[in-house]
């Protein structure tokens, strides 16, 4: 999604985190993937939309798709990188191909992105109303617990007990879902009128630049925010209340 700039100006140590959104900023900067992350996910778009308006021709450009994400894996593999955001392009990429190939129209490659983006967002909604946020899992993701005692679950459920670190939870959680429903509003229409140039662009621009706008808003929201976490002791090495 971005880099650990994007949402903080600097990395402190988790046992210095007093407050919930300076915990919050630590843990979504190690949980993100970063620029290139976001640009190997785009790639694939870009190709298939070039290659379609250039040939008009769809197994021309869900092969051009297929080829750029390829190659990007295999790169990732030569510089012994870890190739989990190429992965999910690749995953992307074969739904897109599926769906395309399936039904014999370039703008079908666009619609799981669609139906993704709509479960995101009605999931994402669902998870605040219920009070548990997703951004609150994202938290918990890079909790250090986790690669400590893999076979627990507990750091993925402590930081309910944390009623300000819900709170600020669901309010970024509530970022996600208003990025959701505008990518819905926006591409579905398109898809019903076959615009697939249009389709192309509006993907690329509500992926890493619409990100970007997410993430701003969010660092509003940690850089103004002074709550207090529940515990905040050098015992406690996640920076969370410890489960009981």
């Amino acid at each position: 999604m971005g880099t650990s700039d994007d949402i903080a100006t600097g990395s402190p140590d988790v046992t210095d985190a007093h407050t919930v959104e300076s915990l919050i900023r630590e843990r979504l900067s190690s949980a993100l993937g970063g620029a290139r992350g976001s640009l190997e996910t785009a790639l694939p778009t870009v190709a298939f939309v070039v290659a379609w308006v250039w040939l008009h021709d769809l197994k021309i450009a869900v092969g051009a798709s297929v080829v750029v994400v390829m190659v990007l894996l295999v790169v990732r593999l030569v510089m012994r990188q870890t190739p989990r955001y190429v992965l999910s392009a690749v995953l992307a990429t074969a739904f897109a191909a599926f769906f395309a190939l399936r039904t014999g129209k370039a703008e079908a490659a666009f619609l799981p992105g669609i139906l993704t983006s709509a479960a995101w967002g009605v999931g994402s909604l669902l998870s605040v109303l219920l009070r548990w946020p997703i951004v609150g899992f994202m938290v918990a993701a890079a909790d250090p617990r986790i690669a400590q005692e893999p076979a627990s679950f507990a750091p993925l459920t402590s930081w309910r007990r944390d009623g300000g670190l819900v709170a600020v939870c669901q309010r970024l959680t509530m970022v996600l879902v208003v990025l959701y429903a505008v990518r819905v509003v926006v591409m579905y229409p398109m898809y019903l009128a076959g615009q697939v140039e249009l389709l192309g662009v509006a993907k690329i621009a509500l992926g890493w630049p619409a990100y970007l706008c997410a993430l701003a808003i969010m660092g509003m929201i940690l850089v103004r925010g002074k709550t207090p976490l529940a515990v905040a002791s050098p015992r406690t090495a996640s920076g969370l209340p410890e489960p009981r």
